[in-house]
């Protein structure tokens, strides 16, 4: 009888993989970087990092006709972290990177709940931050529907992080969780319709972020709404994407924003099968504003490593209340072989308000970054220089009498994603 009851549980296994697609896959991505003027300009007086880390995912997604439910397991390592025999890991870098449902609900429409990736057009607002080894994701639920070309997605979030082990606090609805822009709240919009050559998105999103006052007890809410625009026209070889947004509200600490925005430009042409050139310019605008209030946009959520030359000098992390930017630049991609790639890219910043010693120009940058694609793997490995002016050194609180000489930045990444199992029919 036992016997024929685990043949019945094997049956309806069989039948339920039957109707539904099971999927298994991971990603392994070691990266080893050089920084010797990373982020900001290395003092002559320290020593240049050199480190190697490792991403590891297990992706797991399992999809029906009714429903999908997909859970990514993430760790990331630091080589020699850990001492030896160590029974834990010391960082407790290990996480649930997506764990989310998404339930259809006919015609069109379904919802999508638990923690997830909210990446939209370039990434320039929101985005998955994929360079960074932890990325980025939002605990989240969302309504969507799409028809043909059209897209509709409402997202939003109530954080919490004040949990007690019989459960959730009973007095105040605290949310202690530092960071840049950590939100206690958030509402975002998303439409976007396509044609044959044009494609156009709006994005409306509000942000609440917990304030306190002197004794550290919950003093209500800032909010700040970030609205804006992406524009894409594609017409054979050429391609023009535009981007608009501005930002208004409070931020963090009750500061008030008022007129900050950002407009940007990228234009690209193919030029042959092997060469694509491009170029385009990025205005955000700085902190004009007296005590208590800004003018200074900030980019939240995307993926900023993509913008502004690869080094990070700006919005990853920093700059977030400062000067403005100013972001002319050029690029191009070569394509040197079947599966290999260069890409050359040349920044040149300034300010979008003047330093305190009326100083507007901050340098340029040269990045550059080659992929080689081998069998089941690919290997990219990147370069890029500084080249700081005046102004650069001011911003960063940096003397150029006191800063290393050759501003620079290398790396190579080795990106490995092996599918071990997929029922697809």
């Amino acid at each position: 009888m036992r016997k024929q009851y685990v043949l019945i549980a094997i049956l309806a296994l069989v039948v339920q993989f039957a109707q539904a697609q099971f999927t298994l896959d991971g990603e392994f991505r070691p990266r080893t970087e050089y920084r010797h003027g990373f982020g900001s300009i290395l003092p002559e007086s320290a020593e240049p990092g050199f480190g190697i880390s490792t991403r590891a995912r297990l992706n797991a997604g399992f999809a029906t006709d009714a429903y999908k439910v997909y859970i990514s397991l993430q760790d990331v390592m630091v080589w020699g972290e850990n001492r030896q025999i160590l029974p834990f890991d010391q960082n407790n870098s290990f996480a649930i990177f997506q764990a989310w449902a998404e339930i259809k609900l006919g015609e069109g429409w379904s919802t999508k709940l638990g923690r997830q990736v909210l990446s939209y057009d370039d990434q320039r607002i929101l985005g998955g931050l994929d360079w960074a080894q932890q990325g980025r994701n939002h605990d989240a639920a969302m309504i969507k529907y799409k028809k043909d070309k059209f897209i509709l997605d409402f997202a939003f979030a109530f954080n919490q992080d004040n949990q007690q082990p019989t459960g959730f606090q009973s007095v105040g609805n605290t949310y202690n969780t530092t960071g840049f822009f950590s939100y206690k709240t958030m509402q975002m919009l998303y439409l976007k319709q396509a044609w044959e050559k044009f494609t156009g998105s709006l994005l409306l999103l509000n942000n609440g972020f917990q304030n306190f006052d002197g004794s550290g007890a919950q003093d209500g809410l800032s909010s700040l709404q970030t609205l804006g625009t992406h524009l894409v026209y594609k017409s054979g070889a050429f391609t023009a994407a535009a981007n608009a947004f501005i930002q208004t509200g409070e931020r963090q600490g009750e500061v008030k924003v008022k007129g900050a925005y950002l407009v940007g430009l990228d234009l690209k042409v193919k030029t042959s099968d092997k060469v694509t050139l491009g170029g385009g310019l990025e205005i955000i605008s700085g902190n004009d504003g007296g005590a208590g209030e800004t003018g200074a946009f900030f980019p939240l959520y995307g993926t900023n490593h993509k913008f502004n030359g690869l080094m990070d000098y700006f919005y990853v992390g920093n700059h977030a209340n400062s000067v403005g930017l100013f972001d002319v630049y050029v690029n191009s991609n070569f394509k040197l072989g079947a599966k290999s790639s260069l890409m050359v890219a040349f920044h040149n910043f300034s300010g979008e308000q003047d330093l305190p010693s009326g100083e507007s120009a901050l340098g340029s940058e040269l990045d550059l970054v080659f992929k080689k694609v081998f069998n089941g793997f690919a290997l990219v490995a990147g370069y890029s220089h500084m080249f700081p002016s005046d102004g650069m050194y001011e911003l960063k609180g940096v003397a150029e009498s006191d800063a290393a000489s050759g501003q620079n930045w290398a790396w190579a990444m080795l990106v490995i994603k092996p599918k071990f199992l997929n029922t697809a029919k």
